[in-house]
């Protein structure tokens, strides 16, 4: 049962890309004050659930499977091991279609059917010999290779959402309530995302429809991925009955704890400083701390 109900929330916290994107093309201008605050909040819940839970599951699994100080150990290089495999991913993942990356209101301006014209393919300099505005983003209409685009994106989504979902997946698998909190906080750090994603979809096609469906689908990254993580960890682990072993879940546990901390320090953080306005990113990151601090004492 928790197994169906673990996947149901990485469902829900993927599928948040589309509420991005129907907010981008749906509304007049994009409200960059709540994406800073929404953000801001998903660092706060993710930062203090992997230090005050995640990581602590983590070690008392390996503890208990290895002693202590060997279980303390494994847990910290677990830790940073995470840390060290989305750092990697980040690196391989070119730039242009790394889906975090935050756009430009004038980028931003057609999708609510405004009047800002696409930007051009930008080489350095365009045809006045005025070098393009540092920044920007290269999404001009290629038409010969907008299936090369289109792969390189779902590519670039996949793999940035792969570990996100397994985050979500691992956690409501091993306690419900913990997983609703870390999914609540995956859909908030989505909704940009979708917003993000559905610009250079758009500037491949020229179609708010595609963007809108491309953008939705792009969440189902993560509950394949954690469905096939899943079905991974049952068959190498020899956790039997569809069990994962204690040994993989504290490893995993710390793992994931890391990777949780990076994106919140490497995308949200600086994700929402970039929407919003004075102490907003602040605010939604005591936010997030608070209302996960008060979820987790509730729960007791």
């Amino acid at each position: 049962m928790n197994v169906w109900m673990a996947f149901g929330l990485t469902l829900f916290a993927g599928m948040a890309t589309g509420i991005g994107s129907a907010i981008a093309f749906a509304a007049k201008r994009t409200n960059t004050r709540f994406l800073s605050l929404a953000t801001g909040f998903s660092a706060g819940v993710m930062l203090y659930v992997s230090f005050v839970e995640i990581l602590l599951k983590g070690a008392e699994e390996l503890t208990a499977a290895y002693g202590h100080p060997r279980g303390l150990w494994i847990n910290t290089a677990a830790f940073f091991g995470g840390i060290l495999l989305i750092g990697v991913i980040d690196v391989l993942v070119p730039a242009a279609e790394n889906p975090h990356e935050t756009h430009s209101e004038e980028e931003e301006a057609p999708l609510h059917g405004g009047p800002a014209p696409r930007p051009r393919p930008s080489s350095g300099a365009d045809r006045s010999g005025v070098e393009g505005e540092r920044g920007s983003h290269d999404h001009g209409p290629r038409h010969g290779k907008l299936l090369r685009m289109g792969l390189f994106t779902a590519l670039a989504i996949a793999i940035h959402n792969f570990p996100e979902g397994l985050a979500t997946f691992l956690a409501a698998l091993r306690d419900p309530a913990l997983g609703v909190a870390i999914a609540v906080a995956i859909a908030l750090h989505n909704i940009p995302e979708g917003i993000s994603v559905s610009v250079p979809i758009y500037y491949a096609t020229g179609n708010r429809r595609k963007a809108f469906v491309y953008s939705l689908l792009s969440g189902l990254a993560e509950p394949f991925g954690a469905g096939v993580a899943y079905l991974a960890l049952c068959l190498f682990t020899g956790g039997g009955a569809g069990a994962v072993s204690s040994e993989a879940m504290g490893i995993l546990f710390a793992a994931v704890a890391g990777i949780m901390v990076y994106i919140s320090l490497d995308e949200l953080l600086p994700t929402s400083r970039a929407y919003g306005k004075g102490h907003d990113s602040l605010f939604g990151l005591v936010g997030g701390m608070l209302v996960m601090a008060l979820s987790l004492l509730l729960m007791e």
